[in-house]
Parts: structure tokens; sequence; C-alpha cells
């Protein structure tokens, strides 16, 4: 069995105190100390792990002071704490080795909107999206146009001054913050804005003396500020000397040196900030060539275009797109898409007016149709959902890049370079030959309008040797940026790269020292970042710091493979998508715990295999690890010790996944909790017992069998309060659902039922147009009427339709990490699936989750084994079939599809699908997006999520099937089971309103 692993990571004493002291003195958030909140707070999306003492939640203002004026005291001087929002960082800079203050869990509020004067006074933790959703209404938006849009928060956007698309025309995040309520090291608070003489005189405390010192080193110091300062979009941040103070107005701005100050001299609580009137007209022109060289050189002239914005993605990342599920949305947007010549593109955006855009577009096309500048060709996209689907892709290409193949992956440590556009193709042709030299892989895309262009070269964090060469690569790239009077740090902030600041800066770096000291004269806050205070001996971080990979090292190489759907995890946190019609990460989206996503069990599933390594554990044969014996899995079960194994730590984080497969769909990089979370399971109950309801979920389709031969007495025996009372406290499962009466057997005629003697018997034409139809578990025995009408509406189509006996698909015990078992279901499952198929017959299933098993879990499980079967989806099936029925016209019936989560997620263009074969057949079929339904199988009649379920229904299901005014139809069982369960009403599955249509 698996050894109990305890940590070594306990808390320094100091820390401990500090902890307690601020739970006494009133600290109203949440204040976390467990090892695991630690470890998914000491990653980010760079290549660094700073494991943090603690992680705190501050409720209000009042508790962010609190936490700065306990520090003051003579035992906790040492206490150093690092702000974090959305943890999209891609050079540490919200990672600390002290305590890391989240804001992003309750400064969450939009406190004001003045529609007239466009500004809006927002808190902190409010993710972009979420901001421009609220300006919506109004005509209004925040115009930093972020690849992260939908998870970074405006106080991470404002740490680290953060831009992206259309920052030529929209500026950076400095730009649009109109003053800050920030809390200082000793607990005051600061109101910045613009302030004059008469202004900077009614100040008193903190503010004057800051304002007063900052001024006068300012003034003193203008000549080299503007010598030193670059003249670049992206201009030098961190802190901003150059736009601080104008001496043509005399007005002082402290707001400028806290945007991109990275939480070193204050906490930001709340900011004021401008807003921009949403375009009336934008269209986008993607344009592909020859060559990256040529869209590089390009540019320019798009720029003088007067485009809003240019963007370019080299062929290795839409290579990766590609193989990505968003290609299906967006290939046919891309010109020569699939032409091998291609070899970069170039998004050119214009908004404005409508003539104003029109006029614009017209005249950039008339230039392109001489196809010189190496143009292979030009795709118009004047629709907004056309633009928002390119964009889609433009902002996951840096996930994308994570998902190369091989050990060595494309990393953040040198992507952000900034030089003046005009130098841009120069400096990248350089920049490629400096990493064509050591040999490396790279993809590229970026701002090519504002001269910045994101390069993530490929290297191996678990090689040391590639370590030492990430140095080497930083140390040149930085050197070559100065060279072409550039910034190493164009738009995603210093973080560790801070080490390069005295030779950016410098002879003014020891002011930049000298505005830390005043601000933060312990270096308390983000210590090692930006600069240490000028009489402080600290010294800065280094690229040198700890990364991901020397912990993951510490794992066998067969391990990491083995787990490579955790270990691939770069931490870009796309998981972390606020949007509540987004299915991905249901679990992290209704509770906010960063553990309970995607990310952060990953992170966990890392730690616990370099544990296991560190233990004795062979990691590189994890499937050797013998079971316990019985009275060894009792003992350790009900051992006082139990919840010091960092094991129960990561049970307990599994165990609210609700195994929906929207992380292996969503995720860029493929981080698939559902196949290691069965994987860790499977080697967790090694050592501890089981609880029964595993045992119930694990034996459920065999069960089933014989429950369906009596359903009328099992649905007496389960379906009244004691059984349900009996059901809760001994397996812990609530809302048994009802057998179908009459079950299946009863429904079908006996002609149906599949012969594989008869199969053998037709000829090739027959077998051509016959269709067998797999069963599912929960739809068969559950809902039998959908497998009745999918057998009807076949038949009215014209097929020979067979239904196959049932054989268990074995999710049920995936889910539950019986992996052995699993194995045998599967085996079992695809050599009867395997025969069948092998008479040239089409395979049917009509449930996603179970259809989809086969396509996923079967080939993790079974590899070559599991041979070449293929089960179709009925949507897929009908929509290449379409040419044998005549199209219908219009009916005047109209639908709403709300489709599962794991389909969603995994088979996206199922909505495509569905929506062609109605409009064939005279109906009409609207998208309905949304989120997780929350049933997920049996996950929603766990007790134990039972809160978990109804919130996510409550979250965006209810709205949506209360707000339509058509019916809604629903595709998985689960999400059906669970509509009835609230709703009081089973929604239909798309077949059978299409049995409804084709019946008349």
């Amino acid at each position: 069995m698996i050894p109990a692993l305890l940590t070594a990571q306990g808390l320094d004493a100091h820390y401990k105190n500090y902890l307690e002291q601020l739970f006494q003195q009133g600290f109203k958030g949440d204040i976390d100390a467990r090892y695991g909140t630690r470890l998914s707070m000491a990653v980010d999306n760079s290549v660094y792990q700073f494991l943090p003492q603690a992680v705190v939640f501050p409720k209000d203002c009042g508790d962010l002071q609190l936490l700065m004026t306990l520090a003051q005291a003579p035992a906790f001087r040492q206490i150093h704490f690092a702000p974090r929002g959305g943890g999209t960082g891609t050079n540490g800079q919200s990672l600390n080795f002290g305590v890391v203050v989240d804001t992003s869990r309750y400064f969450d509020q939009v406190r004001h909107i003045d529609p007239s004067g466009r500004t809006a006074v927002v808190e902190s933790g409010v993710v972009k999206d979420a901001l421009n959703d609220a300006l919506r209404p109004h005509g209004l938006f925040f115009s930093p146009d972020l690849s992260t849009s939908n998870r970074a928060t405006l106080g991470g956007m404002i740490s680290t001054d953060a831009s992206g698309a259309g920052s030529l025309v929209y500026g950076k995040t400095s730009d649009h913050v109109l003053g800050i309520t920030a809390v200082l090291d000793d607990g005051s608070l600061l109101e910045t804005g613009p302030w004059d003489a008469e202004a900077r005189a009614a100040l008193g405390g903190r503010a004057r003396q800051l304002a007063e010192a900052v001024l006068a080193l300012c003034q003193q110091k203008q000549s080299q500020i503007r010598d030193t300062f670059p003249e670049l979009n992206r201009f030098l941040t961190g802190y901003d000397l150059r736009h601080v103070y104008d001496a043509d107005t005399d007005v002082l701005d402290l707001t400028r040196l806290l945007c991109g100050s990275e939480g070193t001299l204050a906490f930001v609580v709340s900011a004021k900030v401008d807003l921009t009137p949403i375009p009336a007209q934008r269209r986008l022109v993607n344009i592909s060539y020859d060559s990256f060289e040529s869209a590089l050189r390009h540019a320019p002239s798009l720029v003088q275009a007067e485009a809003t914005a240019v963007e370019t993605i080299d062929s290795t990342v839409l290579g990766l797109a590609k193989e990505d599920v968003i290609w299906h949305s967006v290939g046919e947007l891309v010109p020569n898409a699939f032409d091998a010549a291609m070899a970069g593109i170039n998004m050119v955006e214009f908004a404005g007016s409508a003539d104003e855009v029109d006029a614009k577009v017209q005249q950039l096309i008339a230039a392109l149709s001489g196809k010189g500048n190496g143009v292979l060709g030009y795709r118009l996209c004047d629709q907004a959902a056309e633009i928002a689907r390119v964009y889609q892709m433009r902002k996951k290409a840096v996930g994308l890049l994570g998902n190369a193949k091989g050990a060595r992956k494309p990393i953040a440590f040198a992507e952000d370079t900034a030089v003046p556009p005009e130098q841009l193709a120069d400096f990248i042709m350089e920049f490629r030959a400096l990493l064509d030299g050591h040999q490396l892989r790279y993809g590229m895309f970026g701002h090519v309008d504002a001269g910045v262009l994101h390069v993530r070269p490929a290297l191996d964090m678990c090689d040391p040797a590639d370590e030492v060469l990430l140095r080497q690569v930083s140390d040149e790239v930085a050197a070559l940026t100065r060279k072409y009077g550039g910034l190493m740090w164009g738009e995603h902030g210093r973080g560790v790269r801070s080490e390069y600041g005295p030779a950016v800066f410098g002879e003014l770096f020891d002011d930049l020292r000298r505005i830390k000291g005043w601000f933060d004269p312990d270096n308390k806050l983000n210590p090692g970042k930006i600069c240490a205070p000028l009489q402080s001996e600290s010294n800065l971080y280094s690229i040198d710091e700890i990364k991901r990979g020397s912990f993951d090292r510490q794992i066998a190489v067969e391990g990491r493979a083995q787990f490579d759907k955790a270990i691939s995890c770069n931490g870009n946190g796309l998981c972390f998508d606020y949007n509540r019609n987004s299915p991905m990460c249901p679990s992290y989206k209704v509770t906010g715990n960063r553990v309970w996503s995607p990310k952060g069990r990953a992170t966990l599933m890392r730690e616990w295999l370099r544990l296991l390594a560190n233990d004795g554990v062979d990691t590189a044969n994890l499937k050797s690890v013998p079971m316990a014996s019985l009275r060894s899995r009792i003992k350790a079960t009900l051992s006082r010790h139990k919840q010091d194994d960092f094991s129960v730590e990561v049970y307990e984080a599994m165990q609210t996944c609700l195994a929906c497969k929207a992380c292996s769909g969503g995720c860029p990089v493929k981080v698939d909790v559902p196949s290691f979370r069965a994987e860790f399971l499977h080697l967790y109950h090694k050592r501890y017992l089981r609880p029964a309801k595993d045992h119930l979920v694990a034996g459920i389709e065999g069960a089933l069998v014989w429950m369906a031969k009596a359903p009328r007495l099992v649905n007496r025996l389960t379906q009244n309060p004691l059984s349900a009372w009996m059901a809760q406290r001994l397996f812990g499962y609530v809302d048994t659902p009802a057998l179908s009466v009459p079950p299946l057997a009863q429904r079908l005629p006996p002609s149906l039922r599949l012969d594989e003697a008869e199969l053998a018997q037709l000829s090739e034409q027959e077998r051509t147009n016959t269709v067998v139809l797999v069963q599912d578990p929960f739809t068969s025995y559950y809902d039998a009427e959908v497998v009745v009408k999918a057998a009807e509406l076949l038949q009215q189509l014209g097929y020979r339709v067979r239904v196959m006996d049932f054989i268990a698909n074995g999710k049920p015990q995936h889910i539950k990490g019986f992996m052995d078992r699993f194995a045998v279901t599967a085996a079992r499952g695809a050599r009867c699936l395997n025969r069948v198929a092998s008479y040239g017959v089409t395979l049917l299933g009509v449930d996603p989750a179970l259809v989809l098993t086969y396509r996923d879990e079967y080939d993790q499980v079974l590899g070559e084994a599991r041979g070449d079967f293929k089960v179709w989806l009925l949507n897929e099936f009908l929509v290449t079939q379409l040419q044998r029925w005549p199209e219908r016209a219009s009916s005047g019936l109209s639908f709403r599809l709300m489709t599962h989560c794991t389909e969603n997620s995994l088979r996206p263009q199922a909505v495509a699908q569905w929506q062609q074969v109605f409009a064939h057949f005279g109906a009409r079929l609207h998208n309905q997006n949304s989120g997780c339904c929350g049933m997920a199988g049996t996950f929603g009649h766990e007790q134990s999520n039972l809160q978990i379920s109804q919130d996510l229904y409550r979250l965006s299901w209810q709205p949506a099937i209360e707000a339509s005014s058509e019916e809604v139809l629903v595709s998985g069982y689960s999400c059906r089971s669970q509509v009835k369960r609230y709703q009081q009403q089973r929604p239909r599955h798309p077949l059978e309103a299409l049995h409804q249509i084709l019946t008349g």
C-alpha cells in the first residue's frame, strides 16, 4: 500500500503566532494555512514555485488594514505579504514565501457606474470580463484587452499595468485608472488622484509625506527621467517616473506609481477607472502569409491603415490550434488554413463608426488584392460572433503552446519583449537566430502594432541542463532588447526579472529604491520584486529561483508520463473562467475555491507524486503498489493520525470534482482531472477503506440488469420516505431516480433485438443501411422512452434498426477509481463492440457522456487493445446522412438546446450538428449557452455534494430554462434528471423532438 505522507513544510513560528493574533483581533475573512491551499498559491503561469506560509482572503478594507497594522508590532516586523488576484502572472509577480493576500474571493463588486461621466469605481478582485459585462448595458467597456480577461482581476491588471490587443489605440491599464484607494504598510489609507499644488497642500499624514518626497524627486530628475525611459507604447513600468508628474501643469498623480508596482508599494482596494464607448462597428481582416517574416514586415503598413489592432500568429501556434477543439469554430475564418505554404497570419481589426470602418476596410482589401508582401489570401469577418471566435483562438494561443509534443514545452520567461514597432521585424529575426543557435523550438504571437511579440522557447524544466539554458537565453534576450532600444517586460510585469532593473534604469534605480523605502521601509510588501528600499540589504529574486521543474524531476520519468495530464499543467488558469455559462470548471465556479479547480488539483497531484517518490515509492511503477490487507485498511482508516496524511487532503479535493471532462476539452494543455483522479483514487484506496457509496455506484450497471426485471417492485422499495432515509444514512445517497416502467425490454418489439447471426447473413448493402443502438445504463433503465424513440426515428428515416443487449460501459467504475474492474469491463465491452462493428454496421449511442467514454477512457486504459470500433452520437451520424432525405420547408417549430457539459467540452460541434439536422427537416434550434447542470452522473445524488449540485443548477440552468419561451431540449440523461428534480418536469432529448417533427 502507499505510505502516509507527512509534509515537512510546517509553519514558521512567527507566522503561526501572527495568524493566531490576526484571528483573535477580529479578522473577518478567511485564514488558510493548509498545505494544499498553500500549494495552490505557490504557482502562477510562470515556471516558478514559491510555497507561502499561509493564504488570507480579506473580506473588506478593514481586514486589509488589520493585516498591516498588526504587522507593525515588533514581533511581526519580519512578516511579509504578496497580493494575488487571478494568479495569471508569467513571471512570479504574486509568488512569495510569506502571506499571500488574495482579494479575488470577496473584493468582487462594481461599486458604482457613472454612464454620463464614463467612469466606474471597481474593487480589486473584479474579473475584467465581469466588469465589461456590467458595463455593456450602458454601451461602455474597460478597454485594455487581455488574453486572460476571463480570469484576470482589476487589481492584478493595475499591479502589472497590463495591456493587450489594441493598446496602440486604447493604451495600457494605467491610461484608464483615474484614482486608487490603497492600504499602505502601516494600515493607513491612501486615496490617489491628480494633485495640483492646491490639492497637495490639503493633504495630510502619509499621503502628504509621500507626495512631497516623490514630487521633489521628479522635479530634480526630470531630464534624467526623460532620457532613461524609452519612447514606447509599452512604456517602462515599475515605477513609472515618466508619467507620475507633469511639469507643464504641476500635477502629481501617485496612481502612476501604483500602476505597475506589483504590490510592492501598497494593497489596492479599489480603483476609479475611465470607460470607453463600445464601437458601433467592428471588422476583422485575417491575412495569411508565406512566411512569418512577411507577416512581421507587412505589419507597419497595416498600422498605417489606421487599424485599431494588428495581431500576429505564427505557424507553430496555428498548428497547435488545429489540434484543439477550438479549431472547429475558427478554421473557416482563417484564409489558406490548410495550405502547407501558409506560415503566419495577421489579424487586423478596425473599430469605430460604421462609415469610417467600412472605408478603412475597403481601402485595405484593395491594397491586399495585389497579393504582394508575401500575402497568400485574406478573409473578412464582419459578424460579431465570428470576430469573437477568432479572438478566442488568439487568446488561447498562450495556453496552446504548452500543449506542444515532447518533454520540452514552450514556457514564459522572455515572452513579452517590446521594441519600437519599426524595429520589430529585424529584432525578431535576430531573436529567432538566437533561439535557433540554441536549437530551440518556439512559438510566436503578439501585438505587432505595439512592437510586442510573445516568444516562448521550448525547454524541459525537469532537465537541469535546460534550467541553466533558461538563464543563458534570458540574459541574451535582455541584452538584445536593450540593443534595439526596447524592454524585456512589455506588458507582463517584471516579477523575478527585476534583477535586470539596474541595467535598464541605470542611475535612476537608486531613486526607485528610495520610493520603495518611502512607501514600505521594512520591505514587507512583495519583497524581491521591482527593488528593495535603499537602506535595505535584501536581494531581489533571481531568474535562478526555485522552479516547478526542480520538484517535478524528483518523480520518475515513467510516473510523470503516467500522470502527464497533471504534470503538464502550466498554470495558465483558464479553468478560473468566471463566465457562469462556461462549462469550465463547475466545482471552482460555484465555490471560488482555487484548490477545487483543475489547476489546484493538478498542483496537489504533482506534489503527491513527489512525496511518494521521496518516501521510497517507485513512481515508475505505481501500478504494482499492492493492496493493503483489510485489517491494515481498517486500521489506517480509523487512525487518529489520518488527517495528517497529505493523501487525505488530496482526496478531499478530488471528491468535489464532477468528472465532467470540461477541463480536458477546455484546458489548452489538456489537463484531465477525471483521468488522474481515477488513478489517484485507485491508489488511495489501497491504503484506506472505500465508502459504501463508492461500491454502490461502481456496481450500478450490473445491479440495474436485475432491478429492471421487476421495476415496479424496485420502485415501490426505493421511492418511499423510509427507503430514502435509509439510502441517505447508509450510502449518503439522495433522490434516487425511479426505473422506467414498463422497462425497455417490454417496450421494444422483439424483432429489433440484435442477432449477430442475422447480421452475418445480410448483404453488404443491407449492412451499410443497418444501425445498431448501443445501450447505456442510465438512458435504458431510467429513461427508456428515449431509446424507443431513437429506434422509431431511425426506422422512419429508412434504416434497418437493431438494439444491442445491454453491455456495461464502465464509466461509473472509472469515476470512483475502480481501475482494475474498469479495465476488465472496458476490455469486455471493446471485444463485443469490435465484433459487432466488424459486420460493417453503424453503432449509435444517445447519451454523450457514455458514448465519449468509449473514445477517451477506453483508449487510455486499453491502448491498442481497444480496437477500432466507433460508436457515433446520433447527431454526428445524421449530419453526414442529410443527402438521403429531401429538405423540408419550415414548419414554424422552434426549440432551444442545452447540451451535456462533457459533450460541450469534447464535442463542441454537437450544437451545430443538431442545428443542421433540425434545419434540414424544417425546424429551428437555438443554442443556449450554459455551464454544468450540477448532476454529472451520480455526483448530484451524493449527499456530500448536494449543495454544490443545487448551486450549480441555479447558476446557469435554472435561469435559462425559466426564461426560455421555447421548449428546451436536453441531450444528456443526467441533465434531464437534474431538470426533472428541480423543475418537476422532464425535458425531451433532441431526438424526441426530431421524432415529433417527422411524425407530424
